[in-house]
């Protein structure tokens, strides 16, 4: 299985603290490395994390309040004086919009492509952004203050030759198998062999990160039986000012059947987040606190 890790760059909201910086997720998947948001302090938390900031191809902004994006024009002037010729992907609602105004806020030319990907954030529909051989990126609207969204990372389902249900075929290695692999199917010694009768299948890995939202369907439907679940617990237990609490968080992991939730964008009222933990864990039993520069490997 190829390696699919998170490293949280940033655990905080609006106002950060020493310990938690502004919102932003790194996500590798073998060489496709993207952002989920990119506040203040993105790339130094990259830096401290080890992590190398000009693989990043795609950002992902969930939506334009200033904890979630501010981090994107120092990043990419670093990413010109560095050097940088290939193309940046950065989507978001109204993206096109955001990144032409930052283009106005640089002295300098950005030096290379950056596109904009405007992503719907009306309706209840999602909406494919990625599709490569191996995995989507999708993403769905939420309900925050304003247009916003939530993304999700999914692998496609993959499958493996079993030697043992290939040899009872009388199949084995050479160039009936690569036939096998490429059409999907063969005749051989008198009977039609299908991919899947001599293979094992291997689930794809699931990863959704919700951004800022009031606990909605559209997050639950797209985190069905998600490996990882990143949720907005601005509060302990009250749902306001257009964020989730944890325990709604917690109710949202369960109904979807995700097997493990990571709560995240806390509040600077809490000092101690076990609370938080707690109130989650009314609802889901596979509940962790974010922290900064925290790794998951999945």
């Amino acid at each position: 299985m190829k390696p699919l890790e998170v490293v949280v760059l940033g655990s905080g909201s609006i106002i950060p603290t020493k310990n938690r910086h502004h919102a932003s997720i790194w996500v590798r998947r073998e060489g496709d490395v993207f952002l989920w948001d990119c506040g203040e302090g993105t790339q130094g938390q990259i830096q401290k994390a080890g992590l190398s900031f000009m693989k990043v191809d795609k950002i992902f902004i969930t939506h334009w309040h200033a904890d979630h994006f501010a981090g994107l024009l120092g990043l990419i002037e670093t990413f010109n004086l560095e050097g940088r010729k290939e193309e940046l992907n950065i989507y978001g609602p109204e993206a096109s919009r955001f990144v032409s105004l930052l283009s106005d806020m640089s002295w300098y030319d950005f030096g290379f492509q950056v596109k904009a990907v405007d992503v719907d954030f009306e309706g209840k529909e999602e909406s494919i952004l990625v599709e490569e051989d191996e995995y989507t990126i999708r993403s769905v609207p939420v309900d925050h203050s304003v247009p916003a969204v939530a993304y999700c990372l999914e692998e496609k389902d993959s499958l493996n030759i079993n030697e043992e249900k290939a040899a009872e075929y009388d199949l084995y290695p050479g160039p009936k198998m690569g036939e096998l692999k490429r059409n999907g199917s063969i005749e051989h010694r008198g009977q039609k062999i299908k991919l899947e009768d001599v293979s094992d299948v291997t689930e794809g890995r699931k990863i959704v990160y919700s951004g800022d939202t009031l606990p909605v369907d559209t997050v639950k439907k797209l985190s069905e039986n998600a490996d990882l679940l990143i949720h907005d617990a601005t509060f302990a237990e009250e749902t306001s000012h257009k964020h989730s609490s944890a325990r709604d968080a917690g109710r949202v992991a369960k109904e979807a059947n995700v097997k493990k939730l990571l709560l995240t964008h806390y509040s600077r009222r809490y000092k101690d987040l076990d609370p938080l933990k707690k109130a989650a864990e009314e609802y889901h039993k596979d509940v962790e606190i974010s922290k900064d520069l925290m790794k998951i490997e999945l």
